[in-house]
């Protein structure tokens, strides 16, 4: 049965945790992840490009000349669109690209990143956070304990902890919780920092994706 080493925070291996062979099943399942990854990507696109259409450019009130007897071409109002600084023709609107896909097939996705992640052995497990105070140098020095100097994303069984506060500093580390994680976090991080507690957690939420 595989298993994943538990260090505490000078790095040392202190015990192993056994991984559930449903959920770390070595499937990674590359259709739902670029599926996932998609979406993800789509919801942060802001859609508020905008043009001005004739009906909203300034000016054009009057006809520029008259219809005839000017040797010149028709024309109607100095808005249209073959004028220059006249009206765009089906030029980009606000929109909403946003879409959602259900919960288990993003914890389907998740489910595979964690055992790419596992695969590349890019996952450390701490025992706890041992901190006394939110020090930012102090969470530094656990990572580089552990061998860690990539983008890393750093899950916390809950809010509100000195952890947190230290590690908002530090440009290559991302926050998140057991609750909150996706796949798009895992994809953009090289390594996984996690206490027990909160490997335990995303357990419980993955155990509802495999039955």
């Amino acid at each position: 049965m595989k298993s994943l080493p538990v260090y505490n925070n000078q790095g040392v291996q202190v015990e192993e945790i056994l991984l559930d062979q449903k959920i770390f099943d070595g499937k990674i399942h590359k259709a739902v992840l670029a599926q996932v990854m998609l979406m993800y990507q789509t919801n942060r696109r802001s859609g508020t490009a905008s043009t001005k259409t004739r009906a909203y450019v300034a000016g054009g009130g009057k006809k520029p000349w008259r219809q005839k007897g000017t040797g010149r071409a028709r024309a109607g109002s100095i808005r249209s669109p073959l004028w220059r600084k006249g009206g765009i023709v089906f030029g980009p609107h606000p929109r909403d690209y946003s879409y959602t896909m259900s919960k288990k097939v993003r914890d389907l996705a998740l489910k595979s990143m964690l055992n790419d992640k596992v695969q590349g052995e890019k996952i450390k497990v701490l025992n706890e956070w041992a901190l006394d105070e939110a020090k930012t140098k102090k969470v530094a020095a656990i990572l580089r304990a552990l061998g860690i100097n990539e983008k890393v994303l750093i899950i916390l069984e809950g809010t509100g902890m000195p952890v947190e506060r230290a590690a908002r500093n530090l440009d290559k580390v991302k926050l998140t919780t057991a609750q909150q994680t996706n796949a798009y976090d895992l994809l953009l991080s090289n390594y996984l920092v996690l206490s027990k507690k909160a490997f335990e957690e995303l357990m419980v939420r993955l155990k509802q994706v495999v039955g």
